[in-house]
């Protein structure tokens, strides 16, 4: 990961946003504190969708639990 101070950034700044499209991390300092950090963007629909995958693996039917630890009735009749 490299450090680029605000004004470095700003001159430079499409060179620096190749290197962030090819992986690479940076952050932004002022005065020299880390003010920022720029990583690549990522495709939210394809994480979430890899997300959903990896809970199939793990998850079964029925496997849903109360978060108040109350028993629950799917089939309980509502009349």
């Amino acid at each position: 990961m490299s450090k680029v101070n605000v004004t470095e950034l700003r001159q430079n700044l499409p060179a620096y946003l190749i290197e962030v499209q090819k992986g690479k991390e940076i952050e932004v300092t002022s005065r020299g504190k880390i003010i920022a950090r720029i990583v690549a963007g990522r495709e939210t629909h394809d994480e979430a969708r890899a997300r959903l995958l990896a809970a199939r693996k793990r998850c079964r039917i029925g496997d849903v639990l109360s978060p108040t630890g109350a028993a629950w009735d799917a089939e309980r009749d509502r009349s």
